[in-house]
Parts: C-alpha cells; structure tokens; sequence
C-alpha cells in the first residue's frame, strides 16, 4: 500500500503583480503605521503643509531668520498657556479664566515695579505666587466643593478682568526694567569665534538633535519591551529624519539672525520637563487616569481632588509666567491685555490633539497646535489677508481639527 503525497505549492502571482511584493509591501506597512498613528502624525504634517504653503505664497518671507525669530517671540506667552490649558483638558475640565489672569499678573507687575519701585526678581517671584495662588482658589472649589470648572473659571475670568482695570485705573503702565524685559525680547550672548553663525545656538541645536534621536530610539525600545504596537521600522526612521531636519533647520535660521531668544530656552524647559512629567511620573498617570475614566481612577486609588487641585495651581503658576512675558514684550500692562488668551491656548490644545471628553492628549501635542495658530497668524499677515477673514480660517481649523478627533475615535473604534 502506498501513500502519494502531493506538495502544495502557492499559485504564482498575477501578471504586472510579480516582483512589487517588496515595494508594495513596504508601502502599504507605512500606510498602516500612518493610519494606526493618525492623531501622532496627523498635525505635524499640517504643520509641515502649512509652512510650505505660507512659504510659497509669501516667496520665502515666512522662512527669512528674522520672521523666524518674530514667530517665537510672538507666540511664546500662547504656548506657556498651552501647556498648562493641555494639562487641564487631559483630566476633564476647561479654563476660561487664564486670559484674564495673564491681564492681572502683568498689571500686579506693573504697579509692584513701576509704582513702587521693587526690584524686579523679587516682583517675579511674588507674580509667581499670586498666579499660583489664584489657580489653588480655584482649583479648591472645583475639586473640593464640586463646582463645574466652566462656572468656576467663568467667574474668575470676570474676577480677574475686573482687578486688573481696578489696579490701572484703566490707563497703560510701563515701562518695565531692562532686564526683565529681555526674557520676552533678548537673546543668547554670542561666544567662540566668528563664524558667521551664533556659536552658542549651533551647540544647543545639537545636543537637541541628540536628545530628540534618544529619546525616539529609547520610547521605541520601551514599547517594544512592553509588547506594545510601535510603528514600522521605515516609517520610524522616517519621522526621526524629519524631526532632525526640522530642527537643523530651524537652528541654522535662528543662528544666522541673533541666535536663540531667552524665552524659546524657557520654553524648552517646560516642555521637557512637562513632558516627562506626563509620561513617567505618577501624577502624570493620574492626570490621564481621572480625564479618562474617573470612577475607574477612583477605584485605583487615584486622589482624584488633589490631582485636580494641582493641575489647576499649575495652571494659574503658567498663566502668571505667561502674563509676565506678555508685559515684558510689550513692555507695558494693559487693561486689555490677554483678551481671547484662553480661546487660543483651548485652540492650541485641540488642534494638538486633546480629546473633548479627556485623557487624551500630550505636550508636544499642544506646542505643535499652538505652532500651527502661530504660523496661520504670521502666515496670513505677511500674504495680506484681512483680520476678518483670519477669524474665518482660525475657526475652520479648529473645528476640522476636533472633527478629526471624533473620525479617529469611530474609526478606531470599529
């Protein structure tokens, strides 16, 4: 009795389709990894598209070292707001009252160092506090006393707008100190010798490179430790070249004008150190935990009230830092200071990624939406579009950007 055993093998592939198995392969696992990153990868490139097409349209103007620089000076105080804004939306809750707090701190500013004559870093120290005070007050009613933290910011935001016409009896206050007014407008000393760039600026762009390169390479490694889905390896190594690019870029720009300002170093310390904060530090965790799933954050253990409580003191300690560089800019506090403040940094926060119901949401998302206002902004007044017309595109932004968001969240979860 004998047994014939026939092999099976593969039918051949259709013709025109043999030999693109390899490229359409590798095609098609990049498109998958974009899908799957979609709110990762989503708004840095509409960062990129926007930066092309302004830099088109304005025949180079919005790439020029100078605007390059303008860019950052004029947006440092939304991007301080963002941080702590994003903060907020990640545990649940909204402020309406950052604004008019910004307004406050400045105007406190001014009467402590014009009126009154203190020294400036004394005048910091005790602007500091009163933000972070302000944030605490109101944080104590949110998490303690149950108040919805859209009334609860609602009335700061008159509260503080109200103050701050009070302590100016409605006139402009200035002018500010010298060096204060440098955090806001100066620069980096130049050192080493001539060479046509600012040394200093040059060093720090390439040790941002090497902590950029780490830090992917490194939360790759981790995720993939923690068997969790990463990106394909060509995909990857293609946001990794594109973010060295992207800052080789902007460093050369800085340099060749007057080298980095002050404020994009304070700026850089906040998003490092928020950013670690929010990814390895429990109250990170926590801060996800309670916008994600509060009852489920409560049977974890999660202090749910101090959590709130903190992320709001932090936030009125940013928006007193935000308030302080705004006046220092501009070198002056105004009784219209800050208006609409709290429109941009929800805006920033939105446009990077936040979720509307919470727990979603990172640093980088929120410099990268604040970045993409900043650049429409810049963008629109160097091309001559209205300020009407502005108001129309910032508007259609925000909502496609939040539209997204709920097309991500369905898709995904079906």
């Amino acid at each position: 009795m004998s047994t014939d055993v026939t092999a099976k093998t593969p039918a051949p592939a259709p013709p025109g389709k043999q030999g693109s198995a390899s490229g359409g392969g590798l095609l098609q696992l990049m498109l998958d990894g974009m899908r799957r990153n979609m709110r990762q990868y989503g708004m840095l490139m509409a960062l990129g598209l926007i930066v092309v097409l302004f830099a088109v349209w304005s025949d180079g103007d919005l790439l020029l070292p100078r605007n390059v620089s303008n860019l950052v000076l004029q947006n440092s105080y939304i991007l301080i707001l963002a941080i702590g804004m994003m903060l907020v939306i990640i545990a649940g809750h909204i402020d309406l009252s950052v604004g008019s707090l910004t307004a406050f701190v400045g105007a406190t500013a001014a009467v402590l160092m014009v009126r009154n004559d203190m020294p400036w870093p004394v005048a910091v120290i005790l602007c500091l506090a009163i933000g972070a005070a302000a944030g605490s007050v109101q944080g104590f009613f949110i998490a303690y006393l149950g108040i919805p933290s859209f009334i609860v910011t609602l009335a700061g935001m008159l509260l503080f707008r109200g103050l701050t016409e009070i302590f100016l009896k409605g006139q402009t206050l200035g002018p500010f100190p010298k060096d204060l007014q440098k955090i806001a407008n100066g620069f980096l000393p130049e050192v080493g010798p001539n060479t046509n760039y600012h040394n200093l600026t040059l060093l720090l762009g390439i040790a941002l490179i090497a902590f950029v390169v780490y830090q992917e390479v490194r939360d790759r490694k981790r995720q993939r430790e923690f068997s969790l889905d990463v990106p394909p390896l060509n995909l990857f190594l293609l946001k990794l070249v594109a973010l060295v690019a992207a800052v080789l870029v902007v460093t050369l720009l800085l340099a060749s004008y007057k080298g980095a300002p002050i404020v994009l170093l304070i700026l850089g310390v906040l998003v490092v150190g928020f950013g670690y904060l929010m990814r390895n530090a429990i109250i990170g965790r926590h801060i996800y935990a309670i916008g994600g799933n509060l009852p489920a954050a409560k049977l974890s253990g999660v202090k749910d009230k101090k959590v709130t409580f903190l992320v709001f003191l932090n936030m009125g300690m940013l928006a007193a830092l935000a308030g302080l560089v705004f006046a220092a800019r501009f070198n002056a506090a105004s009784p219209k200071a800050g208006l609409n403040f709290e429109l941009e940094a929800i805006a920033a926060s939105f446009i990077g990624g936040a979720s509307m119901s919470g727990g979603v949401g990172t640093v980088l998302g929120a410099i990268i939406g604040g970045l993409v206002l900043g650049v429409l902004n810049n963008g629109m007044n160097l091309v001559g579009i209205g300020t009407d017309w502005q108001q129309v595109i910032k508007g259609a932004v925000l909502l496609a950007a939040v539209g997204f968001d709920v097309w991500n969240k369905r898709r995904v979860g079906s």
